[in-house]
């Protein structure tokens, strides 16, 4: 029968990795306490405003719907070309990065789609996309 003449260690758990994320935290959260301190000494006084709200977040993009007949819809509103483009410009006054989102039926004429693309030129609209589906394979 062999007898063992080494002896199996044990297996260690090396804590050195650990404990240098530890540090580190440490003095990241020191430093952090720092910078708070020595902003709260500085000598100076912020302007105050009479009103505080957030800023205006941007419009969503207006989405104009192309019936299979040639209708107009913006925001489910049916308009003519005069009224989209009216509508456009008024509302590119109040936010000039104003974008749009044209969705044409798929068996309509594509005419109308181009139609509409460049009444949205006119009315001074740069932000400009097609919305299409995704075929399916079979």
């Amino acid at each position: 029968m062999p007898l063992k003449t080494q002896w199996e260690e044990q297996p260690s758990l090396n804590l050195t990795p650990m404990i240098d994320i530890v540090f580190l935290l440490i003095i990241f959260f020191m430093v952090g306490t720092k910078f708070t301190e020595l902003e709260r000494s500085m000598q100076l006084e912020v302007p105050q405003v009479s009103e505080a709200g957030a800023l205006a977040p941007a419009p969503k993009k207006q989405v104009i719907n192309i019936y299979r007949d040639g209708r107009i819809a913006l925001n489910n509103d049916v308009l003519t070309l005069e009224e989209l483009e009216a509508r456009l410009t008024q509302a590119r006054a109040s936010y000039s990065e104003l974008g749009v989102i044209v969705r044409g039926d798929g068996d309509g004429s594509f005419q109308n789609v181009a139609t509409v693309l460049g009444a949205c030129r006119k009315a001074g609209v740069s932000d400009m996309g097609i919305a299409v589906r995704i075929a399916r394979k079979e």
